[in-house]
């Protein structure tokens, strides 16, 4: 077959190649470079199976030879289930890696009732603010163990019918139970000399005392003007003189003039 006088080929070249030619080539070309790039030895996805055929356990396709499959793994749907998969991969991984975390399991001990305690409420004579002393006993507690004390809000606890005008003071040491107090839910001052504890070791005694902030004064408005104002803010005009008014009293060591004779 004569080539020469082909459209597109050169004289000597052999003519153009054919569509399944370039692909052929193409497939051949994309092959060569993967083989440069990619070791199939270490693919997870490459398989070969008992019909001697290739495996992409990534795609679930089956190829003939090692070019097709290298060709399959520069194509769209091996690039997108790859990447698919390495964002699975990412959101699990977390939670996969995350090291356990330590339990801790709650400390088990024998409860031998509440403790005494004793409240004090106290005023300041020249302030008037108004504080609270606690004194807890605790001739039994454990060895090495400090009281310990918090204050917990009305939405926290489960016993009562949560008040947002209640608060709670705890107080809790080993081996007696928890006990809490009911104080108003109002701003604690927790400066210093206003807000103090102290664990007596020698008594067993432990002592908590604070006081609440002073609100703030409300100085009420002044009385209004009682005056009754007219129309525009004017003054109403002064009451008329009464009708025939009594006459006031003659002064003093002046006799009064007699009518005249009729």
């Amino acid at each position: 077959m004569d080539f020469q006088n082909r459209p597109g080929g050169k004289t000597g070249g052999g003519g153009v190649a054919s569509w399944s030619e370039t692909n052929r080539d193409r497939r051949e070309r994309l092959r060569q470079l993967a083989l440069e790039t990619i070791d199939l030895n270490k693919d997870p996805y490459f398989m070969k199976n008992h019909l001697g055929s290739y495996e992409c356990k990534l795609c679930l396709t089956l190829h003939n030879n090692e070019g097709s499959y290298l060709a399959h793994t520069q194509g769209k749907k091996h690039q997108a289930n790859l990447a698919r998969r390495a964002a699975k991969e990412a959101k699990e991984a977390p939670t996969l890696l995350a090291p356990e975390k330590p339990r801790v399991e709650p400390k088990k001990f024998v409860k031998i009732g509440r403790p005494g305690y004793r409240v004090t409420k106290q005023r300041c004579p020249e302030t008037g603010q108004q504080s609270l002393l606690f004194q807890i006993d605790y001739p039994e507690i454990s060895d090495n163990i400090i009281p310990r004390h918090r204050f917990m809000s009305a939405y926290e606890q489960k016993i009562e019918p949560p008040d947002r005008k209640w608060q709670y003071l705890l107080f809790a040491a080993e081996p007696y139970e928890t006990i809490a107090f009911k104080v108003p839910s109002r701003e604690v001052e927790k400066t210093d000399g206003k807000f103090w504890t102290y664990w007596n070791r020698d008594t067993k005694q432990f002592f908590l005392q604070f006081a609440f902030k002073l609100e703030p004064k409300i100085i009420p408005p002044p009385p209004p003007n009682l005056r009754v104002m007219g129309m525009g803010g004017v003054p109403p005009p002064p009451r008329p003189p009464m009708f025939n008014p009594v006459p006031p009293p003659p002064p003093m060591g002046v006799l009064p003039v007699p009518p005249p004779p009729m």
